[in-house]
C-alpha cells in the first residue's frame, strides 16, 4: 500500500514502537523513513497528540496498529491525517482471531470482574481479546517478570506481549522520549483468555493473579 501510494525515498512515515516491527520493516522496504510515536496508555495504540508531535513536512503516510484485539480509535487520527494531507493505513495484528470471539468475552468479563491487584484492561465496543493484557503495579519489569515467573509456575501460561520496543531494537535504535511505550513493555502481561479454557482453567488464573496481586506496591 504504501509503494502504491508513491510514498517512498524522502518521505517519512510514523508508526508505534510498541510491537509490530512488521509495520516499521514495511515502510523501510518502502524506502521510506520509519518515525516513531507514542501510544495512547488505554488503547495501546497511536496516541493522536504523539503523532501530532511527529509530523513535519516530509511526513506522508501514518500506519495505525490495532493492538491486542482492540480497534483504535480512529477518528482523531483520520481527523489529523486530513488536515497534514497524510494517508492512514490500517493494520490489524498478523496472528488475529477468526473463531471464538464470544467466548473470549465471556472469559474477559470473568477477569473483569474477578481480578484484583493487577489493572485490567479497558472494555470497548468491537474488542475481540485475542490478548487479555493486564498491567502489573511495582516498579517496572522485574516485578512484572517476577509475577510471570510465579504464575507460569502455578499453571498459568501467561506470556509478555511486548519484549523490547521497536525503538530499542538495534537495527532500528532511537534515543526518544516516549514515556507511554516504556511503560507498558515494562508492566503489561497477556493472561490466558482463549476459546477452548474451562471453568477450572479460568478459576486457575483468578486463584493465581489475586494469590499475588497487591503484593507488588508502587515505587
Amino acid at each position: 500500500m504504501l509503494r502504491a501510494a508513491d510514498i517512498g525515498a524522502g518521505d517519512e512515515v510514523i508508526v508505534p514502537a510498541f510491537g509490530n516491527v512488521e509495520a516499521t520493516e514495511a515502510v523501510v522496504l518502502a524506502g521510506a523513513l520509519p518515525v516513531f510515536a507514542d501510544i495512547d496508555p488505554v488503547t495501546y495504540c497511536l496516541d493522536p497528540g504523539s503523532v501530532a508531535a511527529a509530523v513535519n513536512p516530509r511526513t506522508a503516510a501514518m500506519i495505525v496498529v490495532h493492538r491486542f484485539g482492540r480497534p483504535a480509535d480512529l477518528g482523531p487520527l483520520h481527523t489529523l491525517g486530513g488536515k497534514h494531507g497524510l494517508l492512514v493505513l490500517e493494520q490489524t495484528e498478523l496472528d488475529a482471531v477468526f473463531d471464538g470471539i464470544a467466548q473470549r468475552r465471556a472469559h474477559a468479563a470473568l477477569l473483569d470482574a474477578r481480578l484484583t491487584g493487577v489493572l485490567t484492561p479497558a472494555g470497548c465496543a468491537g474488542h475481540t481479546y485475542q490478548q487479555y493484557v493486564v498491567r502489573v503495579p511495582g516498579n517496572g519489569r522485574p516485578d512484572r517478570d517476577a509475577f510471570a515467573r510465579t504464575l507460569r509456575a502455578r499453571g498459568v501460561a501467561c506470556r509478555v506481549p511486548v519484549q523490547t520496543p521497536v525503538h530499542r531494537l538495534p537495527r532500528y535504535r532511537r534515543d526518544l522520549p516516549l514515556p507511554e511505550t516504556e511503560r507498558a513493555a515494562d508492566e503489561t502481561l497477556a493472561v490466558p483468555v482463549d476459546a477452548g479454557l474451562g471453568p477450572r482453567d479460568m478459576r486457575r488464573v483468578i486463584s493465581a493473579c489475586n494469590a499475588l496481586g497487591g503484593l507488588l506496591q508502587p515505587a
